[in-house]
């Protein structure tokens, strides 16, 4: 097992209801300023709850909305001047992983004086924690389960066709709401995207080679089981609690750093995924159940063993030879996208061979020309994988 430090200071406050929590959680004599996203939280009532709660308490509340799905830089940077400018001292983010992202980067960039006027310098430091001092504390309420934002440090933002990650350890949520029975008026789609999204961040970080991680192999197995049970069901029953309970507590799991301590990751996916969403504008977790496949049949040699150990203990495939338990591993995975309605191939979403070059030259703008947990996926390898997921 490799050497870890493993820190997750967020306080999640999980279930039905648990909305009331909000006057102990939020200080008293709070500045808030709610971050949501399009509309939806409006719609649903769901703001006027919030805003309720916060009312039992001496609190001035601010509202900014219209953070989209791919937060972005010029959108986030509005906000940060309500924070400074009305002196904001928390911020609720209402919202799922792209509206929780955008707060993460208005609490980062609003209390930075020493980036002030250039603050697109807070997105050049890809994994490496931004060198800042402080945030203004925020919590959320979580509507889409899917990125795990909710509960890590992390930010993927989008600055024109550029997505760039964001971190610092003070970018954690102080805490977060976690009640199912708001995701249930979830389109089948966003549920859908949340359940690959979950699978995807969990096979990062176990699908890789045999690292003596026990502990995370089995959790993770364990994730990737509930996700195999459970996804049709909250896909196509949004109001069974059981079912979707499942599914949010799994996709905070999924990357809240537990599972990832101590073993090497990939994520060779996210970064080819990122780059198809930035030119085309297709949902994240729809590049993943694309491009996982496909970074499978490339990559099977360097992935032998836990290809195997993928097949036995979360498919129970036991028969054949070990390269036949892996080609059914591969279209068991895709079996079970496809039973969400998620698509597996770029051509089914009318993206073409021209995608190709347009996605490696971003790779090649970003640095990314050696990725994977060997760091062995050149370009080159990144082309094999496109062109194998057209």
């Amino acid at each position: 097992m490799l050497n870890f430090t493993f820190h997750n200071p967020t306080t999640i406050v999980f279930g039905e209801g648990q909305l009331q929590e909000l006057d102990n959680l939020v200080p008293e004599k709070a500045k808030v300023l709610i971050t949501y996203g399009g509309g939806s939280a409006k719609k649903t009532g769901l703001l006027d709850r919030v805003n309720a709660e916060l009312a039992k308490s001496e609190r001035s509340v601010l509202e900014f909305g219209g953070i989209p799905a791919n937060p972005k830089f010029e959108i986030l940077m509005k906000a940060v001047q309500i924070v400074r400018d009305e002196k904001i001292d928390f911020i609720l983010a209402v919202g799922g992983g792209s509206v929780i992202d955008g707060t993460k980067f208005i609490a980062l960039a609003a209390p930075a004086k020493e980036y002030e006027g250039r603050e697109r310098e807070l997105m050049k430091f890809g994994f490496t924690p931004v060198p800042v001092d402080s945030a203004v504390p925020f919590g959320t309420v979580l509507t889409l389960p899917a990125t795990g934002s909710e509960m890590n440090n992390g930010a993927v933002i989008s600055d024109g066709e550029d997505k760039l990650p964001v971190m610092s350890p003070h970018t954690f949520p102080k805490f977060s709401i976690l009640d199912p029975t708001i995701t249930f008026t979830l389109p089948k789609t966003q549920v859908a995207n949340g359940v690959v999204d979950t699978f995807i961040h969990t096979i990062e970080q176990y699908l890789t080679y045999p690292a003596e991680g026990r502990f995370q192999d089995r959790t993770a197995e364990g994730i990737l089981q509930t996700l195999i049970e459970i996804g049709a069901t909250t896909v196509n029953e949004p109001e069974n609690y059981d079912a979707r309970a499942n599914l949010v507590w799994c996709s905070t799991m999924a990357l809240n750093g537990l599972i990832g301590a101590g073993v090497p990751q990939d994520w060779a996916t996210h970064m080819i995924g990122h780059e198809i969403t930035a030119l085309t504008g297709l949902d994240h977790a729809k590049t993943l159940a694309v491009m996982q496949p496909a970074n499978w049949k490339v990559r099977r040699t360097e992935k032998r063993e836990k290809l195997i150990q993928y097949a036995e203990r979360v498919w129970d495939i036991r028969e054949g030879d070990d390269d036949a338990r892996i080609d059914m591993a591969i279209a068991k995975t895709e079996e079970f996208f496809k039973s969400i309605g998620m698509a597996t191939r770029l051509s089914d979403y009318d993206i073409g061979s021209d995608i190709v070059d347009r996605v490696v030259a971003g790779l090649e703008k970003h640095g990314m020309t050696k990725l994977s947990e060997r760091g062995d996926v050149t370009l080159e390898v990144s082309r094999k994988m496109l062109e194998t997921a057209l």
